[in-house]
């Protein structure tokens, strides 16, 4: 959260949920009381809370929760442009934090962006001076992020350049290594070195001023103070007429630094590549029908949600929404990591990006533009591109004194070199080796990459991971719980079997129960519906009963449709019917009985078959083979919970709970020192998905479940549980290899160059090896598959 401020800020605070005065003066009081607020001033109408002080903004925000309200807030992301290592990361997050109005900033090194979670009244010229006094400049990220070719092709000329006047050094160099003189004279060497250091060296320069005017320290400053020493020595000994000079020095480390750059830039988009392949799914245009059923080609942004929309054979579906004519097999791979055809027809829903293989559609569209599916899994995987995980803590802290630190050092190996009888310029040397080899680039690009990598490649098979936090907690799960329907099975339950009770006909209990299911999203609501046929009305009043059933007013008559719980609760028995429920239940059916509460009485008994999935066997190897336990958590009877249990061998089974029981069972397996990963799809999983350490909501479940889930899968396949836990294992060990790598490189290089066992230009060679190193190392994620 931003730290505490000093100094006294004018704020307005958009507070939701006040309907009242009184609520307006709770709103006010709570407000008063946080230390450091001078004036309060709440006004109805507006809805906002004016206000003058020097309190902190998360303090307020909890003051206005506290009194039973809150802050209207948005999240968007800006772009920063002058951030070349760990610590500018972190002083753009403080200065950010520090603005009247922003909650929260995540920075990303790697994409040189920032996710902010502020208040709406705060102005992009408001964020643009914060940054611009820190010595950085914003850039308004567009909604659309397409790879741009042109700073490859400047950075590559740029690049060429540089090359081409350090070649004489290089030769030089190579020359002294076999004992000879091919370093050109003097005026050369100068005339060589000075476009490369005052040209292509120059935003060392500028990066490096505006660092110092904002009293802070970064790479460019340890680069141009580096560089300046040795051109300035050399052109001193040139003047006056010495042979031994050190260009080299300050060219060959500009060179590679600019080496070094580029190849950050080409793999920083490599490792960014997921978002802009998910959006370059979307079509630019789409066949629209009009009113007289007249095809026309329109730009995508003028499509609108209820038009109808022709998808040909080999065209991506435009807008996500519902078939209305024809059938076809539609690839839906780029979006849910799935690699066979899935067949669509009338009343299938379709998404955005899907190609269709071969028939042509109709579609009705539903949602277009940003309220696609595809358009929410891209912010998905950018919000997760841009979070922090908790171990960036430490290179936080390490970052804010870095820099001062280095520069302390090679003032000390200056002193050092010139105590022990060196030269002036062997001293300096040294000390110009120590600055240009304490790379931090490195240790700032060390975790963002791999997150970036980690997440991209997980996304590309289907699986969503909402945050680094969550990425590191499924890198920890010892216990995988399961819940039974829609999960661990088919999730599209047939009707086995209906029994009616003595004086009921069994087309009466069918129509019946289907018109209590008529208002719900239940699996085996559908199931009923089915069997019923036909357009069914629904039931007067309907009400579900989570865990238990559904209940409403069907015909005149209060009615209910549920377990074997819902049955006892409402005390009745099976009755004549309990040797077909146990018949049943000994099958692995799942029961359903329809009551009437108000005679009592059993109106029918219901038996529902629902096969496992088909990766579900697999998964559950897998995740044993990882060394994780499986349970299973449902509410459905335990015969039929112990079937499908014994089927693929899952050895703990809580059946026949509620979900506050479910979430129950998750929180005693906390307790117990188990980190617990739920796994779930239905309204009923959702208390359990929040109290897991990682809850997984398969995508084709509730809107619940997956709003309180840490990972979404895009296609309902268990096998994609074990291959979260592989990807994200495998992301947290690139990440330690990164630190690893970037805080050794440090440890080794700056002692060995203090020590004199570095030249500048080896330093400078040695810097842009490091920063490449740690890239190349997280872009192995992108090799990973499911």
């Amino acid at each position: 959260m931003p730290e505490t401020r000093s100094t006294p800020f004018d704020i307005t605070l958009p507070v939701t949920g006040m309907t009242c005065a009184s609520c307006a003066g709770r709103v006010e009081r709570a407000l008063r009381k946080v230390p450091g607020v001078e004036e309060v001033s709440v006004n109805l109408a507006t809805e906002q809370a004016s206000l003058r002080g020097s309190a902190p903004l998360p303090a307020l925000a909890e003051a206005v929760r506290a009194a039973g309200y809150d802050l209207r807030e948005v999240t968007r992301d800006i772009g920063v442009t002058g951030m070349t290592c760990a610590s500018c990361a972190s002083r753009v997050k403080r200065a950010l934090e520090k603005v009247p109005g922003v909650l929260e900033a995540s920075v990303n090194l790697a994409t040189e962006q920032v996710h902010l979670r502020l208040l709406p009244t705060v102005e992009d010229a408001t964020l643009s001076a914060a940054l611009e006094k820190a010595g950085y400049a914003l850039a308004i990220v567009p909604e659309q992020e397409e790879p741009e070719a042109a700073p490859d092709r400047r950075g590559l000329a740029e690049l060429a350049v540089a090359f081409a006047l350090a070649a004489p050094f290089l030769a030089g160099m190579l020359g002294m290594a076999l004992g000879r003189d091919w370093m050109p004279p003097g005026w050369a060497q100068f005339l060589l070195a000075a476009p490369l250091q005052f040209w292509l060296g120059a935003r060392f320069y500028r990066a490096g001023w505006r660092a110092l005017r904002a009293g802070a320290g970064n790479m460019d400053l340890l680069v141009a103070l580096g560089t300046s020493a040795a051109f300035g020595l050399s052109t001193v000994q040139w003047l006056r007429g010495e042979h031994h000079l050190y260009f080299e020095a300050a060219a060959v480390v500009i060179a590679f630094v600019l080496l070094g750059r580029f190849l950050e830039h080409r793999a920083k988009r490599a490792t960014g590549t997921a978002i802009a392949a998910l959006l370059a799914l979307r079509p630019r245009t789409a066949c629209r029908l009009d009113a007289a059923g007249r095809e026309e080609e329109v730009p995508l942004a003028a499509l609108r949600a209820g038009d109808r929309v022709v998808v040909r054979p080999g065209e991506r579906v435009p807008a996500d929404g519902v078939v209305e004519e024809g059938a076809a097999g539609l690839d839906e791979s780029a979006l849910t990591g799935e690699s066979r055809a899935v067949e669509k027809a009338v009343g299938d829903t379709v998404s955005t990006g899907t190609v269709s293989l071969d028939g042509r559609l109709v579609v009705r569209a539903q949602a277009v533009g940003g309220d696609t599916r595809l358009a929410q899994v891209a912010a998905l995987v950018q919000a997760a591109q841009a979070s922090r995980a908790p171990v960036q803590k430490l290179v936080d802290r390490v970052s804010a004194v870095f820099v001062p630190v280095v520069v302390g050092v090679a003032l000390v190996t200056l002193l050092g070199w010139l105590a022990a009888g060196a030269g002036l310029s062997a001293a300096l040397l040294h000390a110009v080796a120590v600055l240009v080899i304490a790379c931090p680039c490195a240790l700032g690009l060390a975790t963002p990459a791999a997150i970036m990598a980690g997440t991209g490649a997980a996304a590309r098979a289907g699986i969503l991971i909402r945050d680094a936090a969550a990425l590191e907690q499924a890198g920890k799960i010892d216990l995988v719980a399961f819940d039974k329907t829609g999960t661990l099975t088919e999730g599209r339950p047939s009707l086995a079997a209906l029994y009616p009770a003595r004086g009921v006909a069994r087309e009466e209990a069918l129509r019946l129960a289907a018109r209590l299911q008529a208002g719900s999203e239940h699996p085996l609501a559908r199931a009923v519906l089915v069997a019923a046929g036909g357009d069914i009305a629904p039931a007067e009043t309907f009400r579900a009963l989570p865990g238990r059933g559904v209940e409403g007013r069907v015909e005149g008559r209060r009615l209910a449709l549920g377990s074997t719980r819902l049955l006892t609760e409402s005390g009745l028995f099976a009755g004549p019917l309990a040797e077909a429920a146990a018949r049943e239940a000994g099958q692995g059916h799942t029961l359903s009985w329809l009551i009437d509460p108000s005679a009592p009485a059993v109106l029918a008994l219901m038996a529902f078959a629902d096969a496992p999935r088909a990766g579900a066997a697999e998964a559950v190897r897998a995740l044993k083979t990882q060394g994780v336990q499986v349970a299973m958590l449902t509410g459905d009877a335990p015969e039929a919970a112990g079937a499908v249990a014994r089927a693929l061998d899952i050895g703990e089974v809580a059946a026949g709970v509620l979900p506050a029981q479910k979430a129950a069972q998750v929180t005693a397996w906390r307790e117990k020192g188990r980190r617990v990963a739920m796994v779930g799809d239905g309204v009923n999983d959702a208390a359990a998905l929040a109290s897991a350490d990682l809850g997984i909501a398969m995508g084709s479940g509730t809107d619940a479940a997956i709003a309180a889930a840490h990972v979404t899968l895009l296609r309902p396949d268990p096998i994609l549980v074990p291959a979260t836990l592989a990807i994200t294992r495998r992301t947290l060990s690139q990440i330690r290899q990164n630190l690893l790598w970037a805080f050794g490189f440090n440890a080794v290089g700056i002692p060995l160059a203090a020590l004199g066992g570095l030249s500048p230009a080896l330093a400078g060679a040695a810097m842009a090896f490091s920063s490449v190193a740690v890239l190349g190392n997280a872009l192995l994620l992108a090799r990973w598959r499911a």
